[in-house]
C-alpha cells in the first residue's frame, strides 16, 4: 500500500510541482487548465486518461467547455502520496512534449 506523504516528503515534492495548488478536502494537490476550446480540453482529457488507466490511478476531474480541473489525492493513502505527484509529473508532460 502507498503511504501518505510526511511533512518533509511534500514540500519537496510541491517544490517540483509549481503550478500544483495543495488542496485539504481531499487531501492532495489541484490543478486548472485552459485550452483553446472543449475539442482541446478533451483531447487532454484523453491522453490523462491513457495515463491514468495505465498507473492504475484515476483523478478526480471536471470539464467545462474548455478549462479542466484536476485533483489528485489516493484514498486509500487519506491523502497526498507519490502516486499523486508522479501523476502530476507525468501529466505536466504532456504539455511541455
Amino acid at each position: 500500500m502507498v503511504g501518505k506523504l510526511d511533512g518533509e516528503e511534500r514540500a519537496r515534492a510541491l517544490e517540483a510541482l509549481p503550478r500544483w495548488t495543495p488542496v485539504s478536502d481531499p487531501d492532495g494537490i489541484r490543478r486548472r487548465f485552459a485550452f483553446a476550446d472543449f475539442n482541446e480540453a478533451f483531447g487532454f482529457m484523453t491522453r490523462v486518461a491513457l495515463l491514468a488507466d495505465k498507473a492504475d490511478h484515476h483523478p478526480e476531474w471536471s470539464n467545462v467547455y474548455n478549462r479542466v480541473d484536476i485533483t489528485l489525492t489516493t484514498h486509500d493513502a487519506g491523502g497526498l502520496s507519490r502516486r499523486d505527484t508522479d501523476m502530476a509529473a507525468a501529466i505536466d508532460a504532456l504539455l511541455e512534449g
